[in-house]
């Protein structure tokens, strides 16, 4: 049973920005099903150390600058079987806004040394600091964890840990990036500000990182871990996937059916599944009281739970909302993110306001409403790693609406005739990022609900999908029995 450590700056249901959380809160007990004895590292937001039960010091981290204090504590959250460990640093972690950013979306100045000090904790739970458990891999997620695998290099070069290091990317896009001179804080050996370690075109790449330094690399769908090797998609670190290509693998994430099924939700008006959906009726009813939409059976229904990006692909819903309103359809967006998208988007709502509702914010509970509520879901991304968004709107049978592109594409049967035939189409895909290839699929959307027997076929279709997390916990479990016997 391969002892791994599972580090992240985010973990659902305590801390969530996006899907990083819910695998991070999901993973866990997957790996335990699956033969592993995980254990987790998180930062001490305050949400975190708040919920900390039955703890103990395990042991100081010294820091690499001159002022504060750090400790690795162990103990409960609530929702998981596993002991946690929590870095506590109130210097650094106890702030309002979120995990990266202030209350002003203003990202903290420190965040290198925030995240440097989680990648050294990590290396010294490796080095084994607590003397009833010390970690055969270490896994880390994301440039946040980045530096995880180089303090752990670092480390097997001084022979204090013979611990292997996972990597896991879940959007390259983002890459942790901070000057150069910033360097003597990460607490790293000189050699590591090389071409060949942190260093990227003149700054320190946390993400760069864990990509060079792991000893095998996840990423989080088979199609964006190929993509991902191209200049289109690579984000300048193209060539160095490309060379380590023999060990990066492309594992789909899950859902965490406990907690995203329509079945057991007590977030939505009426519980539902594919052998009864009478429920979603009650459901897409409520979401148009809740948000001040027409209360129109008849009238589809399009949600958007997502970060309010250029990558989400929301331009393109922007341009084409006029065909989507003059063909009677309804849309309820909930996210934040780039000003001018809020902005198009509340402008939109107060121009039409019996057909479109905007929401702002992380409301976990608006966003397992809307999937009920939606006939379809949009997520036509302009790239994206994995998506869980369509990966829950399958789950509530709202049909989504996607570019096929990454995981979306390894998840989401287009409603062509061929697939309506063979029974396996579950949403609508359009294949090149142009606002008329987008239009084209909501016309297809828009076709099918005409045809509500077709309709009905696809949703149970969708609802039937099974995307959880044994068969990707069984891969990850095969990487880390495999690097630990190295």
């Amino acid at each position: 049973m391969t002892r791994v450590l599972q580090v992240s700056a985010e973990l659902f249901p305590l801390l969530k920005t996006g899907g990083l959380a819910d695998v991070a809160g999901a993973l866990p007990a997957a790996l335990a099903a699956a033969g592993a004895e995980p254990r987790l590292l998180v930062p001490g937001f305050p949400a975190i150390r708040d919920a900390l039960s039955q703890e103990c010091a395990v042991a100081p981290v010294a820091l690499p600058w001159s002022e504060g204090r750090a400790a690795l504590l162990r103990g409960r959250l609530p929702g998981f079987d596993m002991p946690v460990y929590v870095l506590d640093a109130p210097g650094l972690f106890d702030r309002p806004g979120n995990p990266y950013a202030d209350a002003g979306g203003i990202a903290y100045a420190d965040n290198h040394r925030r995240f440097a000090l989680l990648g050294l904790a990590a290396a010294r739970l490796a080095e084994g600091v607590d003397g009833a458990w010390r970690p055969q891999v270490v896994h880390a997620h994301d440039w946040h964890a980045g530096l995880a695998c180089a303090h752990i290099a670092a480390s097997r070069s001084r022979r204090r840990t013979d611990a292997r290091t996972v990597f896991t990317i879940h959007n390259l896009a983002y890459q942790g990036l901070f000057p150069a001179d910033h360097f003597s804080d990460l607490g790293l050996p000189p050699p590591h500000y090389a071409v060949e370690g942190v260093e990227f075109y003149g700054q320190l790449s946390f993400m760069k990182a864990g990509l060079h330094f792991a000893d095998a690399i996840t990423t989080v769908s088979p199609s964006y871990a190929k993509e991902i090797q191209t200049p289109e998609q690579g984000c300048g670190l193209d060539g160095l996937l490309r060379h380590r290509a023999d060990v990066l693998h492309g594992i789909l994430n899950g859902v965490d059916y406990g907690v995203w099924s329509p079945a057991q939700d007590d977030a939505i008006a009426a519980r539902y599944g594919a052998g009864d959906v009478s429920g979603k009726a009650a459901c897409k009813a409520a979401l148009q009281r809740e948000c001040g939409l027409a209360v129109t059976p008849d009238a589809p229904l399009f949600g958007i739970v997502s970060r309010l990006t250029e990558q989400k692909g929301l331009p393109l819903v922007l341009e084409a909302l006029d065909d989507l309103i003059d063909a009677g359809g309804q849309l309820v967006i909930l996210g934040a993110g780039d000003a001018r998208l809020e902005a198009e988007f509340a402008a939109a709502a107060t121009r039409h306001p019996t057909q479109v509702a905007r929401r702002t914010g992380m409301d976990e509970g608006l966003a397992h409403r809307i999937y009920a509520g939606s006939d379809v879901v949009l997520v036509p991304s302009r790239f994206e790693p994995c998506g869980l968004t369509q990966l829950y709107g399958l789950s509530y049978g709202a049909l989504p609406l996607v570019h096929r592109v990454g995981g979306l594409a390894d998840t989401v049967v287009d409603c062509s005739l061929e697939d309506l035939a063979a029974g396996t189409a579950t949403g609508f895909v359009f294949n090149a990022f142009t606002a008329d290839a987008y239009r084209r699929a909501l016309r297809r959307a828009f076709a099918l609900w005409n045809r509500q027997d077709y309709w009905a076929a696809v949703r149970g279709t969708a609802m039937r999908q099974c995307f959880g997390w044994d068969a990707a916990a069984k891969r990850y479990v095969d990487i880390y029995e495999a690097l630990s016997q190295r």
